[in-house]
């Protein structure tokens, strides 16, 4: 009798999903522009849900970047700058005469953006995927329904992709590419296969090949190619790990599953070569690049030549199924943890840069139901919209305006690391990275929006149209939470006009957006403006109390 009481039950949940659920916005992906997207049409009075497949929203901002990919922080505003004044608030920057807090520790930049959500009513759905291949429903050129792979069904007048994969994108059949452009198709000097990467490489010549003549692990046989030619290569992913000092706090690095050390081999090499290079050991912060943020912790990421970019292992993740892109999230994690164990245990290992390791480990108090690791990969580029205007290199250097402006980027053209090859003198040489500055720029709704005719009432701010060179530097995280704040006032504005995405009136949302705290113009009195929109919103005194920042205070 229970048995036959379960299945029924059972039955009656799954026909109660498969009852489709209507909203009049519905945006998949818990990334922080995902966020902000659904925030921003909520306080437009739409009845919003976000969608997510996981079980933490915020993506790499509560995901391990705390160490906030900046630029001109001048270009930020709006929702964007709402969150790190909030952050400010919760740290009590207010002390210091300060107001905004840039660098969160992830499970703080996580509770500040639930918070968002919960005081715009949206209703957040968690651990749901999009159906692979079968996941979308069109009636003409427009999106009428997605469906899980639980059966969930979500209608809606509108959508947003705001996952950093572009699944929902890919199965509208919206136009969309991934890799790199040849230097030819934009005309972009930057674009395609490098001839020469001068950063995060190898100060020394390092053979790739050991004494027997076999390549060592983490090189590619395969050929660089012909400089400025286009290919499907992507660049690095890694995990931005959030470490401590504070022992009290700190989880000594784990040993990886499957963990082989002879897949560091290279590393080795390489830092037995650096010692006599630069008459010393190398340090902690030229393997790893550290980021401090508040509480004894750190944000680490990738530096030089061998680090935690996991180079050349990403290439099948952007059209990759879920069980493919589950592999590579594991491939990635047990590499990185690997790097770091081996950096603090092997003998090979200069001992002072091995001390420097050991003070430092994972922090108890962050990721805790993840075993203190990232519940985020670091997916810096996987598919990008081909969309109404593709944003090129242009764009970041001399073309700075755009009449249809909805936000600004500042940061560098960064691109990591595509490959990792054997050089024509018989060395070890990485090949793609990208560190070149831009000017302030604006950025243009069109690049939200597909084509026309595609589908007339879906929004893509984070697999935004652009080229892989223009693409890295929007795709910072401020960049993605200012331009899912656009998505969601455009969305308000077509379904209250009744319009497609591409014939929403720019004016009306440039306007509503400035009223929002929007920054469309460079200088610090547009900042200025929208923090005194943002702090009215917070009248009154910040909360009460003292909130930590900076180092613990040791215990006797």
């Amino acid at each position: 009798m229970r048995t036959l009481t379960g299945v029924l039950l059972l039955a009656m949940a799954g026909s109660a999903w498969a009852q489709s659920r209507t909203y009049d916005f519905v945006v998949y992906g818990g990334s922080a522009g995902g966020v902000m997207t659904a925030v921003g049409a909520a306080r437009q009075g739409l009845k919003v849900a976000l969608v997510h497949p996981g079980r933490h929203i915020g993506g790499l901002v509560s995901g391990g970047l705390s160490g906030t990919d900046l630029g001109r922080r001048e270009v930020i505003g709006g929702l964007a700058l709402e969150f790190y004044f909030r952050a400010g608030r919760h740290y009590r920057l207010d002390r210091h005469a300060q107001e905004l807090a840039w660098t969160p520790e992830p499970k703080v930049a996580e509770a500040i953006m639930r918070e968002m959500l919960r005081e715009s009513q949206v209703t957040l759905i968690e651990q749901q995927r999009l159906r692979e291949k079968t996941g979308v429903r069109r009636e003409g050129a427009r999106l009428v329904e997605i469906v899980m792979e639980n059966g969930a069904r979500y209608q809606a007048r509108m959508f947003a992709d705001c996952s950093y994969e572009g699944d929902l994108m890919a199965q509208a059949k919206v136009s969309y590419t991934y890799g790199r452009e040849s230097a030819q198709q934009y005309g972009e000097s930057l674009a395609g296969i490098r001839a020469h990467t001068p950063s995060h490489q190898f100060a020394v010549d390092v053979p790739a090949r050991d004494e027997r003549g076999r390549l060592l692990p983490e090189i590619s046989a395969e050929p660089r190619g012909e400089a400025g030619a286009a290919d499907k290569r992507i660049q690095a992913y890694n995990f931005r790990v959030i470490a401590t000092d504070v022992p009290e706090n700190r989880v000594p690095w784990p040993k990886p599953d499957n963990y082989d050390v002879a897949r560091y081999e290279l590393l080795a090499r390489y830092i037995t070569a650096m010692t006599p290079y630069l008459g010393r050991p190398l340090d902690i912060n030229e393997v790893n690049l550290l980021r401090l943020i508040p509480n004894g912790k750190a944000d680490f990421n990738n530096r030089n030549g061998f680090s935690t970019d996991y180079i050349g292992k990403n290439y099948e993740y952007p059209e990759g199924s879920y069980a493919v892109r589950d592999r590579i999230w594991k491939e990635h994690e047990d590499y990185q943890k690997g790097f770091y164990y081996f950096l603090a245990t092997d003998p090979r290992v200069p001992k002072p840069l091995q001390e420097q390791m050991n003070r430092w480990g994972l922090a108890k108090d962050e990721f805790v139901d993840t075993g203190n690791w990232p519940h985020q990969l670091y997916i810096r580029e996987a598919r990008r919209m081909v969309g109404e205007y593709v944003a090129v290199q242009k764009d970041l250097q001399t073309d700075l305006s755009k009449p249809d402006a909805v936000g600004m980027g500042s940061y560098n053209s960064d691109s990591h690391n595509l490959q990792r090859f054997v050089n024509d003198k018989g060395f070890v040489e990485n090949e793609g990275d990208v560190q070149v500055p831009v000017k302030p720029y604006q950025i243009a709704y069109r690049s939200l929006v597909p084509k026309r005719g595609e589908v007339e009432n879906l929004l893509v701010p984070v697999c935004l149209s652009a080229s892989h060179i223009a693409y890295s530097s929007m795709r910072m995280e401020p960049q993605y939470m200012l331009l899912g704040h656009a998505a969601g006032v455009a969305a308000a504005l077509a379904i209250r006009g009744g319009k497609a995405v591409q014939d929403v009136p720019v004016a009306e949302l440039q306007r509503q957006l400035l009223a929002e705290g929007g920054v469309l113009e460079l200088g610090t009195e547009y900042q200025n403006r929208a923090l005194s929109v943002i702090r009215a919103r917070f009248a009154g005194p910040p909360r009460k109390g003292p909130v930590p920042w900076g180092r613990p205070e040791p215990k006797p």
